[in-house]
């Protein structure tokens, strides 16, 4: 048996970015927030090259020279910074300087000598492009775009004179444009502060379409995309430029290369010197790969697939050749670690040693993955798992619940652990808690109610707007299959889940407080309009595209705020937050315990003032989970 810190000191490494000399630079969180490491064989000792105690959001290698650009924030408040980093000395110069504004990386172009980036720098709720010099710090950027959205650089065209741009209006509706740059010097120390290019829209349509991952293709005449434009599930295509600038529907400019199926392809990753790449099919939650060189403008030849843990994996990285890419790969029972992979043989080998804290990882529980009716006929996926002894039986039934053949005895306690998003998806990679959970003779339910995405256009739209009670009435089908479970105690089911999964949870504990035991809220909406007049002002358009808009449906809004029916709830409640996020403002957290308590609630709050929109340094995780293992053994 191990404890809690055990389990949350299972290490990861990810984000992968190959050096033009063949060294690998990936994070890896062994110091209890992710920093830069890197490693130049595989399974060798790794070289540490950064030493904070705020997390490091991603970092990238220069193509020419050996030095990367790295991200970071400030206590989780998502504003990131950009960095230059010599990692043979040491010397971190800050690139950007400007720590009210938020900093989204678009990429170095070939030479090395630029980069680009979109940020809220001028009006906080809008995204700017801008070209800087690999030398440049603070106000040394050049703004190329006025932006008056979200936007997105997606890379430098092959000729780095052109820059892919992409606005989200929200998750599932974006646009993709092509921005032609000045001619004004835009790399030096005298580059002027705006030079605007012309910007193309090359994806017309109507309605809700999802164009994402896009890439230049080698020839730079065509990008290389994930769309659902036309279908139900997302497939891989490719765009001509031309052709999309002068049409009035992108539909004339679309060839499909790969389709996704009954499964959406999720993304892709392409050189644009080779026309090597790598797609995944995302397969009732796990990555299947693809890996395959162009062959035509929209054909490809394939390769092996590589031999990768059975769960999810993603974060592509080519080296400089497109011989070889890296990516990570995790699964329940693998925790996260970085692959480099063969492009045309498919030979895998692990590079990195990110451990498991001494735990066995025979230990550790894989799920099953199941699926139960809910009220309008509909089966509704989950994954399902009981702690080592007990099994769940025929993972393919849904009219009927499985039985248990495992060692009998009492009943278990279940966590009903609910996603975030909600366009998004629980999918099957390591998760250190919820195997401890497992281990402490809890069984784990993840159900992916409707609006998860990786089940297609019509699913994912299931709960928009006046839908959204719907997708609760899914958690409440859950629990009824569950209650039917010989494993499963009924009086003991607890509901968990973070940021939209955290307003399930106090949904659900208003609208069904009969079935719960505890409810366990992590930095969750509490209140729908106080959570769109408080979020980040450049969050608030997509937000209200997916909940309603406070103009058009404020009394509607209120009407779905569990803070309006706090009176329902009767079960303890556990509320956790961090102070800085800027997704769900900390008062969602406030309003909801103080509210709770006051009628007798049996209410527990923990705000982290250094931790934003979810829990990630491991000292603060500790002390978070800590807290809740205790709360549920008292309640549950």
């Amino acid at each position: 048996m191990y404890d809690l810190e055990r389990y949350l000191n299972v290490r990861s490494a990810y984000g992968a970015s190959f050096a033009p000399d063949g060294e690998l630079a990936f994070l890896h969180d062994a110091s209890g927030v992710p920093q830069v490491w890197t490693v130049d064989a595989p399974r060798t000792w790794p070289a540490r090259h950064t030493f904070y105690e705020e997390r490091v959001t991603f970092a990238t290698w220069s193509p020419e020279r050996r030095e990367l650009v790295f991200g970071m924030d400030e206590g989780g408040n998502e504003r990131a910074q950009l960095f230059r980093l010599d990692p043979d000395d040491g010397t971190v110069t800050n690139l950007t300087a400007m720590p009210e504004a938020k900093h989204r990386w678009g990429g170095w172009d070939h030479d090395g000598d630029r980069f680009a980036f979109a940020s809220n720098r001028r009006e906080a709720s809008v995204f700017d492009v801008y070209v800087q010099g690999r030398e440049g710090t603070g106000e040394d950027a050049t703004l190329v775009h006025e932006g008056d959205g979200w936007l997105t650089v997606g890379g430098w065209g092959p000729d780095d004179n052109r820059l892919l741009v992409s606005e989200a209006h929200w998750s599932f509706d974006q646009d993709l444009y092509v921005l032609d740059l000045p001619d004004a010097g835009l790399a030096g120390p005298d580059s002027p502060d705006t030079a605007e290019g012309e910007l193309t829209h090359v994806t017309p349509h109507d309605g809700d379409v999802r164009f994402v991952s896009a890439q230049w293709g080698p020839d730079g005449e065509a990008v290389y995309l994930v769309t659902d434009h036309g279908a139900d599930t997302s497939y891989l295509a490719r765009l001509d430029i031309a052709a999309a600038a002068d049409a009035d529907d992108v539909e004339a400019a679309l060839s499909v290369v790969r389709e996704g199926g009954d499964w959406d392809l999720d993304g892709v990753a392409l050189d644009d010197e080779t026309g090597r790449l790598v797609c995944s099919r995302n397969v009732d939650g796990y990555t299947e790969l693809t890996v395959g060189e162009l062959d035509g403008p929209a054909s490809l030849t394939e390769f092996p697939a590589p031999d990768l843990p059975e769960g999810v994996a993603g974060g592509v990285a080519f080296d400089g050749d497109a011989d070889r890419f890296a990516l990570s790969a995790s699964g329940r029972t693998d925790n996260t670690n970085l692959y480099v992979v063969d492009v045309e043989t498919g030979e895998t080998e692990r590079w990195t040693r990110a451990g498991t804290a001494g735990i066995p990882r025979e230990t550790f529980v894989a799920p099953e993955l199941v699926r139960y009716p809910t009220f309008d006929d509909r089966e509704i996926p989950g994954y399902f798992s009981l702690p080592e002894g007990r099994i769940t039986g025929d993972a393919g039934a849904a009219a009927s619940p499985p039985q248990d053949s495992g060692t009998g005895g009492a009943g278990l306690p279940v966590i009903v652990d609910i996603h975030g998003g909600p366009e998004s998806q629980r999918r099957p990679s390591f998760a250190g808690l919820t195997q401890y959970f497992l281990s402490q003779g809890y069984a784990v339910f993840e159900p992916n109610v409707r609006g998860s995405t990786g089940y297609g256009r019509e699913y994912t739209h299931l709960d928009d707007v006046r839908n959204r009670m719907d997708s609760v009435a899914d958690i409440e089908a859950a629990v009824e299959w569950l209650c039917d479970h010989e494993a499963v105690d009924p009086d003991r089911v607890v509901a968990m889940g973070g940021s939209y999964g955290g307003f399930m949870v106090l949904a659900a504990l208003t609208e069904y407080p009969d079935l719960w035991a505890a409810g366990v809220d992590v930095v969750g909406i509490a209140n729908f309009v106080t959570f769109l007049e408080n979020t980040g002002s450049w969050r608030r358009e997509l937000r209200e595209a997916e909940y309603g808009s406070l103009e058009a449906d404020r009394e509607f809004l209120e009407s779905v705020s569990p803070i309006n029916a706090i009176e329902h709830i009767t079960a303890p409640l556990f509320v956790l937050h961090g102070a800085n996020d800027p997704r769900v403002p900390v008062g969602e957290a406030e309003q909801i315990a103080e509210r709770a308590r006051d009628q007798g609630v049996p209410v527990e709050k923990l705000v982290f003032e250094d931790e934003g929109h979810g829990i990630t340094k491991l000292e603060n995780r500790i002390e978070a989970y800590t807290a809740v293992v205790d709360f549920l053994n008292r309640h549950v």
